[in-house]
């Protein structure tokens, strides 16, 4: 199962990276993912699940690759990202 959200923005890049930052430490804490930093996009995992989050001038993306036994939680996954996203790039 495959998450693929992309959100623009009006933010500065430094802005984007920092609100990315706060939602992958959100869905760290809800879904015990790792997550760490590589240029402007943050890799993810855990065991069924790896994805990135790239930030760009304009845009927000976010995609995620749910195995067989976390596909379950596709619908509370992709519902907490468009949370996130829509109250901080309003």
């Amino acid at each position: 199962m495959a998450i693929d959200i992309h959100k623009p923005h009006n933010k500065s890049l430094k802005e984007a990276q920092q609100v990315a930052d706060d939602l992958a430490r959100d869905l760290a804490d809800k879904f015990a993912i790792e997550y760490n930093w590589d240029g402007d996009t943050i890799h993810f995992q855990r065991f069924g699940v790896h994805g990135e989050i790239s930030v760009d001038e304009e845009a927000v993306h976010v995609k995620a690759q749910l195995g067989f036994f976390l596909s379950y939680l596709q619908p509370r996954v992709e519902d907490e990202i468009h949370r996130y996203l829509d109250e901080h790039f309003v």
